[in-house]
């Protein structure tokens, strides 16, 4: 065999810059960038030195020859031509790997058959010995590149792809693979801070995969030194006697460098599941020495080895995974941003983010942006300086405050010892000096954003004096009041429910998605709430029963008032919250009209009428619904005020069941959907096709003297005129509208309906 080889390297896409240099740097020739790979010449020793060293590649592949390819028949003789019996026994085991298609092949699972066939029929012995198929760990790999009627057979020397080091066991969620974050540690700057003795920190550590690969970097440790299998273990051209020496020289320099006193890296995880995964890696990494994983919130981290320290700070902040996450992102990022400008003062800083549009809320410039792909997601590295020139929100302070402040945070956290008393010339103790307040930085808003804020501030004036009045703590404080931010907002007590209307198409996503963050960067200031506690929905236009099916499963109740009555909403799982805050004047006025009262509440939701009318008196109160679901959540509200007793829950199609009821009532209200397909039910119901039916059937059970409220929220409903011939209908639409929603006055329609 030739004493220089064609390789080919590939990597993930967006390393190709990096890997060449790499590859260069241990020894490879003529290097050439591919998209995904590089290729270059190299000696046998060159080829394992890239095995055992290269930080960024997938896989190292040697060229065994280049053919010209016109079918499937070329392809079988070309494989066929090469003396096999110079790479593997007879009865050894083979994986083919094939990529490309044309020259007739457009299946890949062919390509490699063909492939395999050639090999087995030259290495059949008379005997009948042959190799066999071993896709999981074969003594050969083989792989064949379609490129262009170009065939490029190669032997696969890696094996399994080099970016398997073997340390990580357990992920996260959304783990980086280990080349792609030597990958990003190596664009950050990271050999260098090293070499200059600077520490690295990760405020969002996963299980450590960043920190890891720091480690191996700074302790110059070959990322694949403790691989056991390799591609080329079997294969008859391996030189054992040249590896062995690689891999002794690769053992000395770690050793060597974990000699060395062990740089400051530190890990800092909110998830407590992911501590000790994170713990794990690190000790099978051999790297329990430099490397240390705490808990910690983003909020509260500091990474202050000492004050005089310097170096990096680096993240892979997660991805929103569903609907809504924009909230927590965004807030997430800027904690980030806020901890960075207030105790990473002259440190560096990389942020990878798939969401370039939530880095610029950081409050922080980036000096560099470098591109890169996640699988199949576009990413962004953003290199920060953390600099007070580079601050594009909050207050600037001095270098020479924020020590001040560092040093009384410091003497802060310093456990109790018995100090020397103090006296005045009269002989009385003299009372410290209190510390000064701790100075919170709130992020300056964009313009849109204080534009926004302004408004919120505004509408909440407005309505100040009629909410306190009302004794009431969950409203609308928003509804689409710009039309540029589409959105409605709502106060659940100290929580606040963020609906944001679908935009659009003609609008730009990437501006709709700025004004959304301008906003929920806007809502915390403006209103005075805990940022953590913004939920966010987006309401798009439903069908059947989706607005009631659950979104998340956090379960998570929140206990809010409402005219003297107590009402469980759940603000995470569902699209709507358990309470819809446009009926609340309709509760209020049953409930001043109940007192010795017989009420049936139809479609009841969670049976917050039901609750209001026990609370006015009720004789009894029966409510009606098809959920399991919300008849357990309205028996939760009726049992947190009191009311047990008299009190029915009925599950059940609303139809069917007037049809077979023969109780009389006093009140009943009935608010339906506008469509409902359930499983559970018979048939369709539609409110403007089926209104007629459903309210003849209620005013047969409605007593003497009784009173029906009827309502409903779709916009284009038009009650049946001559449903007017029969029974007395007056329209009280305008009766049911409170002020939180006087700027949108078709949130519903509202009758009262008597008998004639």
């Amino acid at each position: 065999m030739s004493d220089r080889f064609e390789l080919f390297l590939t990597c993930p896409k967006g390393l190709e810059g990096l890997l060449i240099e790499e590859a260069v740097g241990l020894g490879l020739e003529d290097a050439r960038e591919h998209t995904s790979a590089v290729r270059g010449m190299a000696t046998m020793e060159t080829a394992y030195r890239l095995c055992l060293w290269s930080r960024l590649a997938n896989r190292v592949l040697l060229v065994l020859k280049r053919f010209p390819m016109k079918d499937a028949e070329n392809l079988y003789h070309g494989v066929l031509d090469i003396d096999w019996q110079d790479h593997m026994l007879s009865d050894g085991t083979l994986a083919v790997e094939f990529s490309g298609h044309g020259s007739g092949i457009d299946n890949t699972h062919f390509g490699a058959l063909k492939v395999k066939d050639a090999i087995v029929d030259k290495l059949r012995t008379p005997q009948g010995d042959r190799p066999s198929i071993d896709k999981l760990n074969p003594d050969l790999r083989i792989h064949l590149r379609l490129d262009r009627g170009e065939a490029i057979l190669s032997l696969d020397l890696s094996g399994h792809s080099l970016h398997q080091r073997g340390y990580r066991l357990q992920q996260g969620a959304a783990p980086l693979k280990e080349n792609l974050a030597a990958a990003i540690l190596i664009r950050s700057g990271w050999p260098r801070i090293a070499a200059e003795g600077g520490a690295l920190a990760d405020p969002m550590c996963g299980v450590g995969t960043f920190l890891v690969e720091a480690g191996m970097i700074a302790a110059d440790m070959a990322p694949n030194l403790r691989r056991e299998q390799w591609g080329f273990t079997a294969w008859l051209g391996h030189v054992p006697a040249l590896w062995k020496k690689l891999h002794e020289e690769a053992v000395e320099r770690a050793a060597a460098g974990l000699a060395k006193p062990p740089l400051w890296i530190r890990g800092y995880e909110a998830d407590p599941r992911l501590i000790q995964p994170g713990r794990n890696n690190v000790e099978r990494a051999g790297l329990s020495e430099w490397i240390k994983i705490y808990q910690g919130e983003v909020a509260t981290f500091e990474p202050r080895p000492d004050q005089n320290q310097k170096g990096l700070v680096i993240c892979n902040p997660p991805y929103g995974e569903r609907l809504g996450d924009e909230a927590s992102l965004l807030y997430l990022y800027q904690n980030l941003g806020e901890r960075l400008r207030q105790a990473c003062l002259n440190w560096e800083a990389a942020v990878f983010t798939g969401a370039p549009d939530l880095g610029k809320r950081m409050g922080i410039r980036s000096h560099k942006q470098y591109s890169f792909w996640n699988g199949a997601l576009p990413c962004k590295l953003l290199l920060i300086k953390v600099l007070p020139d580079q601050f594009v929100t909050g207050e600037r302070r001095t270098p020479e405050q924020r020590q001040a402040e560092r040093e009384q945070a410091a003497y802060d956290q310093t456990p109790d010892e018995p100090q020397e008393r103090k006296f005045n010339k009269n002989g009385n103790p003299i009372k410290p000096t209190p510390a000064p307040a701790p100075v919170i930085e709130q992020p300056r808003l964009s313009e849109g954003g204080q534009m926004f804020a302004n408004r919120l501030q505004k509408n909440l004036k407005a309505i100040g004096k009629w909410v306190k009045r009302e004794g009431i703590d969950c409203y609308r404080v928003y509804d689409a009041d710009m039309p540029e931010y589409a959105m409605a907002i709502d106060l659940y007590h100290d929580w606040v429910h963020v609906q944001e209307y679908a935009a659009p198409k003609s609008i730009d996503p990437e501006k709709a998605s700025a004004r959304m963050f301008d906003a929920l960067a806007a809502i915390p200031q403006a209103l005075n709430v805990d940022k953590n506690r913004v939920v966010v929905k987006r309401r798009e236009r439903q069908s059947g029963t989706k607005q009631y099916e659950r979104q998340a499963a956090q379960g998570k109740f929140v206990e809010v008032n409402e005219g003297g009555v107590k009402l469980l909403v759940n603000l995470t799982d569902y699209l709507d919250t358990g309470l819809f805050l446009d009926h609340r004047p309709m509760r209020m006025r049953i409930q001043k009209e109940a007192a010795g009262k017989r009420f049936l509440n139809l479609f009841c939701y969670t049976a917050t009428a039901s609750v209001h009318a026990a609370k006015g008196g009720a004789r009894s109160t029966t409510s009606v619904d098809l959920s399991k679901t919300y008849l357990d959540w309205a028996r939760r509200n009726l049992s947190l005020n009191g009311f047990s007793d008299k009190n029915r829950l009925e599950q059940g199609d609303v139809m069917a069941w007037l049809e077979s009821c023969r109780d009389e009532y006093d009140l009943i209200f009935i608010d339906p959907p506008t469509f409902s397909n359930s499983k559970r039910m018979e048939g369709i119901f539609d409110v403007q096709r089926d209104q007629v039916q459903l309210i003849d059937l209620a005013m047969a059970r409605l007593a003497p003297g009784g009173v029906l409220y009827f309502s409903n929220n779709f916009r284009k409903f038009q009650l049946e005129d001559n449903l007017a011939e029969r029974y007395a209908v007056e329209e009280i639409s305008a009766q049911t509208i409170d002020p939180d929603f006087a700027r949108n006055t078709k949130i519903h329609r509202a009758w009262n309906i008597t008998a004639r």
